[in-house]
């Protein structure tokens, strides 16, 4: 079984390599600040337990499922890859408090487990199981911690 956000030891991974996380840690890739990549973390959680609903785009619709499959099956997100437009994070927020909002949010997937997944349609890849859910949460945000060198 894949590494996914709902495992306890993941879970704590993720939560000490995010406590490493300091607004002036800079980026190995892409665009965002520190500041912008904890908010920007914090919305495809939010869509998984029901907090930010989000319409299935007609690009999603057409190639979600196959993109998904490759998604699940690769040990890492590419760099750069796009993002929704809701994700995408342009003005600069406090870091401290979205840091704060983020590590309770990941506290959360792994206290609460599976029965967090609300939202059981994700807005590209289409449905999705609670494993599945799991695995794509935690890449994600070992995609970006990895992006700021943790």
């Amino acid at each position: 079984m894949k590494t996914d956000i709902f495992d306890l030891q993941a879970n704590q991974s993720l939560q000490d390599r995010l406590q490493q996380l300091t607004a002036q840690t800079t980026p190995l890739w892409g665009k965002m600040d520190a500041a912008q990549m904890v908010l920007h973390c914090q919305k495809p959680l939010d869509v998984a337990d029901g907090k930010l609903m989000l319409n299935r785009s007609l690009i999603g619709f057409l190639f979600g499922r196959m993109a998904k499959e490759s998604f699940l099956k690769k040990d890492e997100f590419k760099k750069n890859l796009p993002t929704a437009p809701q994700f995408k994070i342009t003005h600069h927020p406090d870091f401290e408090k979205e840091k704060q909002v983020l590590a309770d949010s990941i506290k959360k997937f792994g206290t609460v487990g599976p029965k967090v997944i609300i939202n059981k349609k994700h807005p590209f890849f289409g449905t999705m199981n609670d494993q599945e859910w799991g695995i794509l949460q935690y890449k994600h945000l070992d995609h970006h911690l990895k992006q700021f060198g943790l």
